[in-house]
C-alpha cells in the first residue's frame, strides 16, 4: 500500500479526534490524496454528483425530519405509556419500557440520535423518580438508542443499500432479528441488575384489573402506533417503496402531532423544518466528500490490499471475519454512523464477498458493528451524548454501559457474524425467489 495511502488513513483519524467537523475532516483528507496522488478533480466529482442522484436518498431527510416531529408532537410519550401498560409494577420495568420504547421509536425514525434525544428526554426523569442510578439511566438509554439503527426501516440501511448496490428491503430484513435480539438481552439483563439493587422502585400503577383505565391509555397510543403498521406494512407488503414510505410517515405525523397529540404548533414545526434542513445539508456534503475519498480508495486498490494482508494473518475465514470486526469497531468508535457506513461499505463489501460473505449478511454485520462501536470507550460518541443528555459524568456510565456491551451486544455480533440465517433467513423467507 503506498505510504501515501497509511499517511490519508491518519490523517483522518488525527482529524476527527482533533474537534474538527467530519465533513471537513473528510474534505481535506481527500484533497491531500488528490494533490500527492495526481488525481483529476474533474474526473472523480462527477462520479460523486451521479452517486448522489438517487431517488433512494430522498428517506434520509424524511426520516430525519420524521425524528423530529414525533419528538415534537408527543407521539413518542404515547408510545412509552402504551408499552407500559404491559409491565405494570414489575421491579426493573421503568428499564425495560426504556428499552421496548427505544426499538418502537427507533423502527420509525431510523435514527440513533433521534431515537437518544426524544426518549432519552422523556424516560431519564422517569427513571430517576423510580430511583435509577443516574449513570445506569444514562447508560441503559444510550445503549438501547442504536437499536434505531438495527430495527427496520434504518436510514443506514438505506445508505448500505445505495453504496452496495443491494435491495433495501433485504438490507431492512437483515437486521431485524438482531435488532429483536439485542431489544430482548438489554431488558434481561436490566431485570437481572435491577433485581440486585434495593433503592429501585417498582414501575408505576398496573393496570391488571382496570380494564377501562387500560383501554383509554391503549386508545390514546393508537394514532403514534398506527405510523409503524403504516410505514413497515407499505413496505414489506409491497405498497411502497422505502422512499415513499417515508414520505407518508412525514404527511402522517403532521397532523397526529397538530390535532391528537398536540405537541406540534407553527413555531416548533417551523424549528424542526430548518433543523432538518441543516442535518440534511451536513449529511450531503459528508456524503459527498466521503464518496471521492471512497472512489480513490477503491482506484487504488485498497479492497485487494487489505484482503492481502488479512490472508498474512490467516486464510480462515473465521479469523477474518473477526479481525474485520475489530477494524469496524474501532472506525464506529471514532466517527458517527453515517461516516463510518459510507466509508466501510464501498472498502469492505468486495473484501466480503471474496472471502464468500453474502453482501446482506454483511449488511446485518456492520449494522450491529457500527451501533457497538458508537458506545465503544474511549470515544463512544452515544454514550457521551447519553451522559450529557442526562447531565451526568460519563465516568459513571462506563460499568454499566460495559455489562450491556458485554452481554448484549457483543453475543449478538458474534451471533450475526457467525451464524448467516441469523441476517438471511427473513429476506429468503419474506422476498422468495426475489432474493439472490
Amino acid at each position: 500500500m503506498s505510504v501515501f495511502l497509511y499517511i490519508s488513513v491518519f490523517l483522518i483519524i488525527f482529524l476527527l479526534l482533533s474537534g474538527l467537523p467530519v465533513p471537513f475532516c473528510f474534505m481535506l483528507t481527500t484533497a491531500f490524496l488528490i494533490f500527492v496522488l495526481g488525481y483529476d478533480p474533474s474526473f472523480l466529482i462527477p462520479y460523486s454528483y451521479n452517486q448522489m442522484s438517487s431517488m433512494v436518498l430522498l428517506c434520509i431527510p424524511m426520516f430525519i425530519l420524521v425524528g423530529g416531529l414525533m419528538e415534537k408532537s408527543g407521539i413518542g410519550e404515547s408510545l412509552i405509556d402504551f408499552v407500559d401498560i404491559f409491565v405494570g409494577k414489575i421491579k426493573g420495568s421503568t428499564g425495560a419500557v426504556a428499552v421496548i420504547a427505544c426499538a418502537v421509536f427507533g423502527s420509525i425514525s431510523g435514527s440513533c440520535a433521534a431515537t437518544l434525544s426524544c426518549i432519552g428526554s422523556i424516560m431519564y426523569p422517569r427513571l430517576k423518580a423510580h430511583k435509577y442510578p443516574d449513570g445506569y439511566a444514562s447508560a441503559l438509554v444510550a445503549c438501547a438508542a442504536p437499536l434505531g439503527l438495527l430495527i427496520p426501516p434504518s436510514s443506514q440501511m438505506i445508505l448500505f443499500a445505495w453504496v452496495g448496490q443491494q435491495s433495501v428491503l433485504a438490507c431492512f430484513l437483515a437486521t431485524l432479528a438482531p435488532g429483536l435480539l439485542l431489544t430482548f438481552l438489554l431488558c434481561v439483563i436490566n431485570f437481572v441488575i435491577t433485581r440486585r439493587d434495593p433503592n429501585i422502585l417498582s414501575g408505576s400503577e398496573t393496570l391488571i384489573g382496570k380494564p377501562l383505565k387500560l383501554s383509554i391509555r391503549a386508545f390514546n397510543a393508537m394514532p403514534s402506533l398506527f405510523m409503524p403498521v403504516i410505514v413497515l406494512g407499505g413496505i414489506y407488503g409491497g405498497f411502497m417503496t422505502p422512499t415513499e414510505a417515508s414520505a407518508i410517515a412525514v404527511l402522517y405525523s403532521i397532523p397526529v402531532g397538530f390535532f391528537i397529540y398536540k405537541g406540534l404548533n407553527k413555531s416548533n414545526i417551523l424549528g424542526v423544518v430548518i433543523e432538518t434542513a441543516a442535518t440534511t445539508g451536513v449529511v450531503m456534503i459528508m456524503m459527498f466528500c466521503i464518496m471521492l475519498l471512497s472512489r480513490i480508495y477503491i482506484m487504488e486498490g485498497v479492497p485487494s490490499m487489505i484482503l492481502e494482508q488479512l490472508y498474512r494473518v490467516s486464510t480462515n475465514k473465521y479469523a477474518i471475519l473477526f479481525l474485520l470486526n475489530i477494524f469496524m469497531i474501532i472506525i464506529g468508535m471514532i466517527m458517527d454512523d453515517v461516516s463510518a457506513m459510507l466509508l466501510c461499505t464501498p472498502i469492505l463489501l468486495p473484501v466480503m464477498t471474496q472471502i464468500g460473505i453474502h453482501p446482506i449478511h454483511f449488511a446485518g454485520i456492520i449494522g450491529v458493528n457500527l451501533g457497538m462501536g458508537n458506545l465503544t470507550p474511549p470515544t463512544a460518541p452515544t454514550l457521551y451524548f447519553g451522559a450529557r443528555m442526562a447531565n451526568v459524568p460519563v465516568s459513571k456510565s462506563l460499568k454499566p454501559a460495559m455489562i450491556f456491551l458485554i452481554f448484549a451486544w457483543l453475543p449478538v455480533l458474534l451471533a450475526v457474524t457467525y451464524i448467516p440465517s441469523m441476517a438471511l433467513y427473513l429476506p429468503r423467507l419474506i422476498l422468495g425467489g426475489a432474493f439472490q
